[in-house]
């Protein structure tokens, strides 16, 4: 049996790699099998040039439980680390696709750093967010890498200190994810995405992505030089005279996918 398959199913159709969490005995929380589960997607997604984006999701009433306490409170002290997650949060924003959340489930601890690893998440308008940590006696220590730069330093407080649990409305206001939409319109949000991202240039798309993690990290000197020459190297190079052909012949470039498909 597929240990990995039956915690994680992926499904492709339309260009668009879809994994859902579907470790619902354990609220999908992050096991090691569920992280290399989500890993190997992504992989997959990476290799595989006809996927134009992955989406995440869940079955059952939680996205992602955070920490999976059965597995952690067992590990041997030189085993302890992160079972991978840390990599599974590096992967998720280096890789070249975008990663879509598609959140129709509570959001608590470590699930909060998944979401927030995620490029674009829309959440279900009633389902909750948390960062319990505290409740158990630590602190979401890996997760707010991902999380604090999305975050206004006093609301990163007030959330990490009270650990109480807030609707997904506010934790759009919070910069965690994109938006939070009623129930019923979960799946046409995601697909209004989803049908954005098909018209855009495979190759313009991971490197857009890159530009958002990439340029707060450098100067502003050492940022103009490096945005300047890719910016140089793009214009000449095949997908962007493709774009721009189609552009000026008002004809959708080769790789986009028309709204009736």
């Amino acid at each position: 049996m597929d240990v990995l398959a039956d915690v994680v199913k992926v499904e492709v159709a339309r260009g668009v790699l879809t994994a859902t969490l579907a470790d619902v005995d354990n609220r999908n929380a992050l096991g090691a099998d569920l992280v290399e589960g989500l890993r190997g997607a992504i992989r997959r997604a990476n290799e595989d040039e006809s996927i134009r984006a992955v989406v995440i999701t869940n079955e059952g009433s939680t996205f992602c439980a955070g920490a999976n306490l059965k597995q952690r409170s067992s590990e041997t002290k030189q085993a302890k680390g992160g079972g991978g997650f840390v990599e599974l949060l590096q992967e998720i924003q280096t890789s070249p696709k975008p990663i879509i959340g598609r959140i129709d489930g509570h959001v608590v601890g470590g699930g909060n750093g998944l979401a927030s690893a995620l490029d674009i998440s829309i959440a279900r308008e009633d389902v909750k967010f948390g960062f319990t940590e505290v409740r158990l006696g630590v602190i979401p220590a890996i997760i707010s890498v991902v999380c604090l730069p999305k975050m206004r330093q006093g609301d990163a407080m007030e959330a990490f200190l009270r650990g109480n649990r807030f609707p997904a409305t506010r934790a759009a206001e919070l910069g965690l994810i994109n938006r939070a939409v009623p129930g019923d319109q979960l799946d046409s949000a995601v697909e209004e995405v989803l049908a954005d991202l098909r018209k855009g240039g495979p190759k313009a798309l991971g490197l857009a992505k890159n530009l958002v993690y990439e340029v707060p990290k450098r100067t502003q000197a050492d940022a103009v030089q490096w945005t300047t020459k890719l910016s140089n190297q793009l214009f000449s190079g095949d997908e962007a005279k493709e774009g721009m052909q189609a552009f000026l012949a008002r004809r959708p470039a080769s790789w986009a996918e028309s709204d009736d498909s």
